[in-house]
């Protein structure tokens, strides 16, 4: 699956909170950007020849409260994280002015229009989505509910926006007060009208949380929704090689851009979709790691992990110098 890329520069760059900005991106050439519906979120591509290159997914949010953003823009919002990685290079890099590539947006997290009721729940930086879903629901005068959770409310980016879109549809849960404790995801679900969808993003235990407790509800597996932008760098990744044993190439893969992008960036054609090793399309055959693979998809066995003997290549890497996939 090839992406059409953009040529955008930062336009606009503004503190939400203390670790995460809003960066807004303007087509060069000042034509319209492809259009997006919510949940939808574009690929930014960027780095130096220090760093090689890092590309990240980040949700598209749409506009403000009350406003779309221009027809030539996109605007994301991106949480500096403490390891260095590709938020940390963004967060020192991206000024006004910066030139980059964006991908033509990509939604794998649509909002049904045709929802009777839609229950939207939001944890941290998952927000970025879910904002722009309450946008078209509220604009559109549909049966809403959101929940949104983080430690307080000075760290929740759009906090105060949410409240003036969402008004008595809102609720906010600080898990940082000791008198808000745990989200009862049991009472949340039990509350909403029969045939309700939910929407949620966010840290992948809260996901895995709302799924178990839909579960345990009787709700069907498709009136709950989710995304996750695969597993989150932990920050000690190293870069290493793969080489492709049908072609006999050696491409490096560094610390901070995963096997698919690498190998893409060398113009190799290989299968993928979802980019967050979920959809089954990119795992490789591997013919053999002179370290332990770092199995970060939720697509293979575990079984098909012990065995060594394949991986996905969006997520997973290797702790080790050297791959040999066949291919």
């Amino acid at each position: 699956m090839a992406l059409k890329h953009i040529d955008v520069v930062v336009s606009v760059v503004r503190q939400v909170t203390g670790r995460i900005r809003e960066f807004q991106f303007t087509a060069i050439d000042g034509k319209p950007v492809p259009a997006s519906g919510p949940g939808a979120h574009i690929e930014v591509r960027t780095g130096n020849d220090e760093t090689g290159l890092i590309v990240r997914q980040y949700s598209l949010i749409g506009g403000t409260v009350n406003k779309d953003d221009p027809r030539h823009t996109y605007r994301i919002a991106v949480q500096r994280e403490d390891r260095a990685g590709g938020s940390a290079y963004i967060h020192a890099n991206f000024v006004v002015g910066t030139r980059l590539q964006v991908s033509a947006p990509i939604n794998n997290f649509p909002l049904d229009r045709r929802d009777e009721h839609s229950l939207l729940l939001a944890g941290g930086i998952g927000i970025t989505p879910i904002f722009s879903m309450a946008r078209s629901l509220a604009r559109r005068k549909r049966h809403f509910n959101v929940v949104y959770a983080g430690r307080a409310p000075e760290l929740m980016a759009f906090h105060d926006e949410l409240a003036e879109l969402a008004g008595p549809n809102v609720r906010f849960h600080y898990s940082g007060r000791a008198d808000d404790g745990k989200l009862d995801l049991a009472a949340l679900l039990a509350a909403q009208p029969l045939g309700t969808t939910a929407y949620v993003c966010g840290p992948s235990p809260l996901i895995a949380a709302t799924h178990a407790a839909s579960r345990e509800a009787g709700w069907l597996p498709e009136n709950v929704r989710s995304e996750l932008f695969g597993a989150s760098p932990t920050g000690d990744e190293v870069g290493f090689e793969v080489e492709l044993a049908r072609s006999g190439r050696v491409i490096s893969v560094g610390k901070d851009v995963s096997i698919l992008d690498a190998l893409t960036a060398a113009q190799v054609d290989v299968l993928w979709d979802c980019r967050r090793g979920e959809c089954g399309l990119c795992p490789q055959n591997v013919i053999s790691a002179d370290g332990p693979i770092d199995h970060r998809d939720r697509y293979l066995s575990e079984e098909e992990r012990e065995s060594g003997s394949t991986l996905c290549i969006c997520v997973s890497r290797i702790r080790g110098s050297r791959l040999v996939l066949d291919a």
